[in-house]
């Protein structure tokens, strides 16, 4: 079985379930709450899990209920938390979520106050036993210095960029794949896919680049190809949230089993469309 270490951020979600979306100065009752595990490399980790990869995740840790919560969630699931460092007097990263539960939408109000992951804690960490290395782009700056460690150990990186953030170009030429959302293509002036993916894979011809846009679907660029995969049709929108996180999981699994980039695109998509079907991610549909 394959592993992965997944470097990023575990959150904790608080989930309002409302049936349409309040304007602004304005009272609502949520009819349903659901507070859970949360954070991209988190989520990930949890997909990866259910596909049969074993996912090690780190990201700092704070000494508050909510992170001992969390992390309980992560180990029922079993996520291995072992290499986190714990960040005393310290909060767990909290995001507020409303659900529209009328068409999946989702907004979020996030409140952080710890201390991102640092270089020192990263470098630490002997990167031979894994055989992938998966990185959120966040803290830019001491993300390349952890790059330069983990290029040291010739295994395969990819890089999640959601956001555009100070210093981000510095890292892209370490990755093998990068995985690129709407939001940091729109970022970049790019007003589709196929732009930002020609764009990007002019500089970096040996990558492997991905970008969703949606309810368009998702492109993917490898072997100097560009493939579409349309998005997959559902019934019903249950939630939104997390489906990119789940694309990113789908994506990578197959590309670490050596499946073709254009059949990852297909599973990732298929997969991005039944978590949508779902609230959470526990006990997914996988797609065959």
């Amino acid at each position: 079985m394959s592993n992965i270490l997944l470097t990023g951020i575990a959150t904790l979600d608080i989930i309002n379930q409302v049936d349409h979306y309040p304007v602004e100065d304005s009272e609502i009752r949520a009819f349903n709450q659901i507070i859970r595990s949360g954070g991209n490399a988190c989520n990930s980790a949890i997909v990866l899990q259910q596909l049969g990869v074993t996912p090690y995740l780190l990201t700092n840790r704070a000494d508050d209920t909510n992170a001992h919560q969390i992390f309980t969630e992560l180990a029922q699931r079993s996520i291995n938390t072992t290499l986190c460092p714990i960040q005393k007097n310290s909060t767990t990263p909290t995001s507020y979520i409303t659900s529209n539960t009328q068409n999946g939408s989702r907004s979020i109000i996030h409140y952080r106050n710890l201390k991102e992951l640092s270089a020192d804690d990263f470098i630490k960490i002997d990167l031979s036993t894994y055989d992938w290395l998966h990185f959120e782009a966040r803290n830019c700056q001491q993300l390349e210095i952890m790059l330069q460690h983990a290029k040291r150990y010739h295994k395969p990186i990819s890089i999640e960029l959601e956001k555009n953030r100070e210093h981000i170009e510095a890292i892209l030429p370490f990755a093998d794949v990068l995985l690129i959302s709407k939001p940091f293509a729109k970022s970049h002036g790019f007003d589709n896919a196929v732009q930002c993916i020609k764009h990007f894979s002019s500089i970096y011809k040996d990558n492997i680049i991905t970008c969703t846009w949606g309810n368009q679907g998702a492109w993917v660029y490898a072997n100097s190809e560009i493939k579409h995969q349309a998005a997959f049709k559902i019934d019903k929108t249950v939630e939104t949230l997390g489906a990119g996180d789940t694309f990113n999981a789908g994506f990578l699994s197959s590309i670490m089993n050596n499946i073709s980039p254009p059949q990852a695109l297909h599973f990732a998509c298929n997969l991005a469309a039944n978590k949508c079907l779902q609230s959470g991610f526990d006990k997914l549909i996988i797609p065959r």
